[in-house]
């Protein structure tokens, strides 16, 4: 019997359940009385070993994150570490390669009381969040990738609106088909950021049409994109939630023989130094990496000095930038010359 199945019985919330059982004023007499007789019934038992150790300081942080691979996560470490260096923390980073089933033994791991704090990035995978709403006692923020229903403190950029700025930049450089490529439709960012791009279509009177809305996770995304520019009437702009979206689109354009930006243009999220390199150069929107990783420290380091109460709530919202590049450049139609 676990903390979750008990609450499960009660039909109550896992945090309501933990906080009855450490006798927490926030709890009525008549539900601490009906916790404690349930867990008593069910023989549950708290984890003496593991509650021990989180009154303790182990002087580390746990950050995990989906991919170290992805140029975004690197700058958010580095920001993450001049906070924690400052405070005298050691930083531990977990990887989860996208899977559900890594982030779920990730976080068990680090219930036992092995860190004081913990920084997290969902996985694309990620469609149950039950097993990070266990984690009452311990200090938790997220970032980027977040669980909207969570009342934990957030760090994000401002998705909604660079959906919006990257879609109308394609509008105003002359498309009218866009597509958009996600990763995962379980993710936030792809959400709000393919609500973003609906909204600028609307706002342009472009009819949002759902067979360009594509979902690109796992291995077939090379699959999913060569069908969709092989198609007649294929798009005349791409708007990728990611970059290895933008990449693959870049590879299969040149597989099928379509030019940048004259055939089709694109546009993604990146933080990737060589987007400036490729060719054609690939217009991105660049998210505040090192900034999020600091700002999500400091909340989480306040967290952990139990100035809880008010930081939970918080949600912050960093500004993107679009940086615009020869990827997405209108067709300039050349001054007639008039002979002398």
């Amino acid at each position: 019997m676990n903390l979750k199945q008990l609450a499960k019985e009660l039909n109550l919330s896992i945090s309501t359940v933990s906080k009855a059982l450490r006798d927490s004023h926030e709890i009525s007499i008549a539900t601490k009385s009906a916790v404690l007789s349930k867990a008593k019934e069910l023989n549950y038992q708290v984890n003496p070993f593991a509650s021990s150790l989180r009154k303790q300081k182990s002087k580390t942080i746990a950050v995990v994150i989906p991919d170290a691979a992805n140029d975004f996560f690197g700058p958010v470490i580095n920001g993450i570490e001049s906070v924690a260096q400052e405070k005298g923390y050691h930083v531990l980073i977990y990887l989860t390669h996208e899977e559900m089933k890594k982030e779920i033994a990730i976080i068990k791991l680090l219930q036992n009381g092995r860190v004081d704090g913990i920084m997290m990035s969902l996985s694309e995978q990620t469609t149950n969040t039950s097993h990070l709403e266990e984690l009452t006692e311990m200090p938790l923020v997220f970032f980027d990738r977040v669980v909207e229903h969570m009342t934990v403190p957030k760090v994000t950029t401002d998705d909604f609106n660079s959906g919006v700025n990257a879609t109308k930049h394609l509008i105003q450089n002359g498309c009218k088909r866009i597509a958009f490529l996600s990763i995962s439709p379980n993710l936030s960012i792809s959400n709000k950021r393919m609500k973003g791009y609906q909204e600028a279509l609307k706002a342009h009177n472009i009819e949002p049409d759902s067979s360009l809305i594509m979902s690109c996770s796992g291995e077939d995304d090379k699959i999913i994109i060569r069908r969709l520019l092989k198609k007649k009437n294929r798009p005349d702009g791409i708007f990728a939630s990611v970059e290895k979206l933008a990449i693959s689109t870049y590879e299969i354009c040149q597989e099928l023989k379509l030019k940048i930006p004259q055939d089709i243009k694109v546009i993604c999220f990146s933080n990737s130094q060589t987007a400036a390199l490729l060719n054609p150069s690939l217009t991105t929107i660049v998210q505040p990496a090192f900034e999020i990783g600091r700002e999500a420290a400091t909340i989480l380091f306040k967290l952990v000095e139990k100035k809880r109460h008010h930081f939970m709530l918080e949600r912050t919202v960093l500004n993107s930038t679009l940086i615009a590049r020869d990827s997405t450049k209108a067709r300039r139609v050349g001054k007639i010359k008039h002979s002398k």
